[in-house]
């Protein structure tokens, strides 16, 4: 089969710099496009001061911007303020409203995906399918972790799409499913926090194992008796779930956009986390079309002891994904 895998970047990956004044999302823009990464994918909360009530004249600038570097707007990042009101939650129908409000918002920017939150109800989803089409938006519910593709939660969303015959709702994969190691960069972190060696590498192995979670938590706590720190590195496994990587070419159909989620990549551009020397290869031999878009969450990890370089890391990253899609292009020539 055909495919095109693209290579992206969310700008999320650059919150530290953003957040310090380091970066602008112009400079953001400008590197993606200097390492090839000509698809971005945007958090208009975060990247759109004016957010949401946003002027035709920003609606220019922005795809000015973009075409001055040579990209393409790729996805759009949504948010749902389930509880902005103090005294009771959002209803439905307000539900119903703050999205479409997103999907018009996605659709002006000339964005065709739109990130669904995982925690979104199907039945909320189905609701605004028409808007969705109308606009021509695919709505990807984002199957993030502890959850993963074939999870009862995110299969409502794969069944609402089927009977509704609907091409505007899917699913968006976040690649921290596919988690195989633990982090060696969580480790550390743990461990400069106050977990003991000992207790650390108990909870390496147990993943490694892929033991239950909940198995490791109960052991740490009680039998190990762990301290705070140890315990709450134990919990970090219901979040580093290691999802079988063959699966995902059944689910192609349903996902237009990927994040391309990672915590480190090592200086010869490996990540030694997450399975992607796995799915790369299952996403081109399903002949996926889309933009991987790197997601580096690594910051937090590390800023207690090293100014982040999130630049360098999304490079590495890239590096990564030119040699993956390049072992297919060689294989195919």
């Amino acid at each position: 089969m055909e495919t095109t895998v693209k290579r992206g970047i969310s700008l999320y990956s650059f919150q530290e710099e953003l957040f310090l004044g380091q970066m602008s999302v112009e400079d953001c823009v400008a590197f993606a496009a200097s390492i090839g990464a000509k698809g971005i994918e945007i958090l208009p909360e975060q990247n759109i001061p004016s957010f949401p009530n946003v002027t035709d004249a920003e609606v220019g600038k922005w795809r000015e911007t973009i075409a001055r570097h040579g990209c393409e707007l790729t996805c759009y990042d949504m948010f749902l303020d389930t509880k902005r009101r103090r005294d009771r939650p959002m209803t439905d129908e307000e539900q119903i409203q703050s999205i479409r409000r997103d999907l018009v918002l996605c659709n002006r920017l000339g964005i065709r995906n739109m990130r669904i939150l995982v925690f979104v109800r199907p039945d909320v989803l189905e609701r605004c399918v028409p808007y969705a089409e109308e606009l021509d938006v695919h709505m990807g519910v984002e199957v993030h972790a502890p959850w993963h593709i074939e999870h009862a939660w995110i299969l409502r969303t794969v069944e609402v799409a089927d009977r509704l015959g609907t091409q505007h709702l899917g699913l968006l994969p976040d690649m921290g499913i596919f988690m195989k190691h633990f982090p060696p960069v969580w480790r550390a972190r743990f461990e400069r926090d106050g977990a003991r060696p000992e207790i650390a590498q108990f909870i390496v192995d147990q993943h490694e194992a892929k033991i239950m979670a909940e198995y490791t938590i109960y052991d740490v706590a009680v039998r190990m008796k762990g301290n705070p720190i140890e315990v709450r590195m134990a919990e970090a496994l219901r979040h580093a779930p290691y999802s079988n990587p063959k699966r995902i070419r059944d689910y192609i159909p349903y996902f237009r956009h990927i994040q391309a989620k990672f915590y480190e990549m090592t200086e010869d551009a490996r990540d030694p986390s997450l399975a992607y020397d796995e799915v790369i290869p299952e996403l081109v031999a399903g002949g996926w079309n889309g933009y991987l878009s790197s997601e580096y969450e690594g910051n937090r990890w590390v800023q207690d002891v090293e100014e982040v370089d999130s630049r360098e890391q999304v490079r590495r990253q890239h590096r990564m994904f030119e040699r993956l899609l390049g072992a297919h292009d060689r294989e195919n020539a």
